[in-house]
């Protein structure tokens, strides 16, 4: 049935592709990645406006992935999902949120996955939108330049994208999040400064009272 589906969406050209890559990011269990690899190889002159089209409704499903979050939590995932894709998932909100939500742009897991649990789990919805703009667009993007500038040889190339992505994402992030953690450790060693400075002038005037 879902692959039916998918032939339908297919034969709508990118319009198909619109409707897909919306629902990848609401509920549809078959990622957009699909689509878009099957009509690059129809129209490789075309691979970089159907990226667009891709990214764009992908976008515009966000937020609708998030809403079902907030109402129906993670039941709606366990009924339409693989488990191991929402356990692995979760833990990776449970350590980052936006570090999910980036390696989730990049990898085969589905993305409603992450939209669905960023509002289960009450991430900002401006969040979400920020680092999924960015993640999203590399995905949609690498796979439309590889057909822009291979045509259908990109075909085979197009497969491993996501590994491809991953691995060249991995040292971006753990930059981010380096850095990250670096500010949060300067706030906390500044607070814990303030704290004591506070302490220290609240003796003084007890003190001198």
């Amino acid at each position: 049935m879902l692959h039916y589906t998918v032939e339908l969406m297919k034969n709508l050209g990118p319009w198909g592709l619109f409707i897909h890559s919306f629902m990848d990011a609401v509920i549809f269990p078959i990622p957009a990645f699909v689509l878009q690899v099957s009509l690059s190889i129809l129209d490789p002159e075309a691979a970089l406006w159907l990226a667009t089209i891709g990214y764009i409704a992908c976008m515009l499903g966000t937020p609708f992935g998030y809403m079902i979050g907030q109402f129906a939590g993670k039941a709606v995932l366990n009924k339409i999902l693989k488990k191991e894709w929402i356990d692995a998932a979760t833990k990776l909100f449970q350590k980052n949120g936006e570090t999910a939500i980036l390696i989730g742009s990049f990898t085969p897991i589905p993305f409603k996955v992450f939209t669905i649990l960023s509002g289960a789990l009450r991430f900002p919805l401006w969040k979400l939108i920020a680092y999924a703009a960015f993640g999203r667009a590399v995905k949609f993007y690498v796979v439309g330049i590889l057909f822009y500038m291979y045509g259908r040889a990109a075909a085979g190339m197009a497969k491993d994208v996501s590994l491809y992505v991953f691995l060249g994402a991995i040292p971006l992030l753990a930059i981010y999040l380096y850095y990250k953690k670096r500010k949060a450790k300067k706030a906390e060693a500044s607070e814990e400064n303030e704290q004591v400075d506070a302490e220290s002038k609240n003796e003084k005037e007890q003190g001198n009272s």
